[in-house]
């Protein structure tokens, strides 16, 4: 029995010192959390404003023809898929990755560009054609990072190697709520005629297709440094999240393992307490 009751100590310092780690990196990921937000709040007015250029122009006048707009039927697909370099997110990753397995085309006509360890390992490990890889920027993204990705992805599909490009990331909610978003980048959908737009008399120097042509690839640039600042957030959410559950799961398993210590103590005494009441008997 005293074996028995070492055991139980044993396992309850050993839930109690991983109850300390995860409860720290709840506060590290708190703390990391909250700069993300900052940093989102700070950068997401600028690729919506572009993204709202984009879509007034193209809504004005449908006789604007640019090659990032086509009604070409799509066969070959570039895929930016986005997760983290590290795990104990919960779903995060996996999520990303289910994402764009269900929407995906056939293998063969199916390239990727992957940032995350676990992206990368994902699909190299199914023998997919990567065309490039980013790692440990997740956490950091920074512009010149997204500036590399679109400049390879519009190369692609300036070539004509792909016809669309998509891009899997993680939309921050909030802080409980982050929602794997599949995106379209190119081709840009034409949007319906705007009738107010048509209204007005907007001139565009040179022409619409040089503004666009200048504008769209920017679009691509901020729209998926956009994307990797809220997944950014959203991997700390998630994480903080995993780590607040794990900590309290824990502090379960200690509660219910104080409680078997203390019915085998009780057992252990018990079973003293008649034993000694035994010999007193034997003795007389």
């Amino acid at each position: 029995m005293a074996s028995s009751t070492r055991d139980i100590k044993r396992k309850i310092r050993s839930v109690n010192s991983t109850k300390q780690i995860t409860k720290a990196m709840e506060l590290v990921s708190t703390a990391k959390l909250r700069r993300a937000r900052e940093r989102m709040d700070i950068t997401q007015p600028y690729f919506e404003t572009v993204q709202t250029a984009v879509q007034d122009i193209l809504s004005a006048d449908h006789s604007i023809r640019t090659e990032y707009v086509s009604d070409k039927p799509i066969e070959n697909t570039l895929y930016i898929v986005v997760t983290s370099d590290r795990g104990l997110c919960g779903g995060y990753n996996i999520n990303a990755i289910k994402k764009t397995f269900e929407h995906m085309g056939p293998k063969e006509k199916s390239k990727f560009i992957t940032i995350g360890r676990k992206a990368y390992d994902a699909f190299a490990k199914l023998d997919f054609e990567l065309v490039d890889t980013f790692m440990y920027i997740s956490e950091h993204p920074e512009y010149i990072h997204a500036s590399q990705i679109a400049k390879t992805a519009i190369d692609l599909f300036k070539k004509g190697e792909v016809d669309a490009i998509q891009f899997v990331y993680t939309r921050f909610a909030s802080t409980i709520s982050q929602v794997t978003t599949m995106l379209q980048l190119l081709p840009i959908e034409r949007p319906e005629l705007s009738d107010t737009v048509q209204e007005e008399f907007i001139n565009y120097e040179p022409s619409p297709e040089e503004v666009l042509g200048y504008i769209i690839p920017k679009y691509v640039e901020s729209t998926i440094f956009g994307g990797l600042v809220e997944s950014s957030a959203s991997e700390q959410a998630a994480r903080r999240i995993a780590m607040e559950n794990a900590s309290d799961n824990a502090e379960d398993i200690i509660e219910e393992l104080e409680l078997y210590y203390n019915q085998a103590r009780q057992a252990a005494i018990t079973q003293e307490i008649s034993e000694i009441v035994g010999g007193a008997e034997a003795l007389k």
